[in-house]
């Protein structure tokens, strides 16, 4: 399954890194960037939080939330967070509801192996809740600035 521009963007609940559950709807009214990523503590995903920890600010001034959401544990996240001082909620998809409600959840390989895990993937969600913009894919290197771009251009 996976969603499309222009539709709603499906909600889900998920444990949070700050001890709560959180609800994609409770940030209805804010433009949120939902970004999936594989694993905590991997070089690719340590450099994308802290793009998104160094650019919180100005996604903060286009009326942004930022949101991360991968398979790993809350106390993972926790440590991720601390380390690496994020500014923002990381969310624990142990059972791959949302990656699974995003198409985020695919076959991969690598090295000649196969097998499940998370397509990096970020989407722009606007304040009624629509999914307005995704990036599959992602590439880590000047993919935030992407992302702020166009929530610059076109939600603020």
């Amino acid at each position: 399954m996976s969603v499309e521009v222009g539709s709603k963007a499906p909600d889900f609940e998920l444990h949070a890194s700050n001890g709560e559950k959180v609800k994609l709807s409770d940030y209805r009214g804010k433009n949120v960037v939902l970004y999936f990523y594989p694993k905590d503590m991997t070089p690719g995903c340590t450099t994308e939080a802290c793009d998104f920890r160094d650019h919180h600010e100005s996604f903060a001034d286009v009326d942004a939330v930022i949101l991360g959401v991968s398979p790993d544990p809350v106390n993972r996240h926790e440590k991720f967070i601390e380390k690496h001082e994020l500014p923002f909620l990381l969310l624990a998809d142990e059972d791959k509801q949302a990656a699974e409600a995003y198409g985020v959840w695919r076959l991969k390989k690598n090295f000649g192996k196969e097998y499940y895990g998370i397509e990096r993937s970020t989407f722009i969600i606007d304040k009624e809740g629509n999914l307005v913009k995704e990036f599959r894919k992602v590439r880590v290197k000047g993919h935030v600035e992407s992302a702020l771009e166009y929530i610059r251009e076109n939600l603020s």
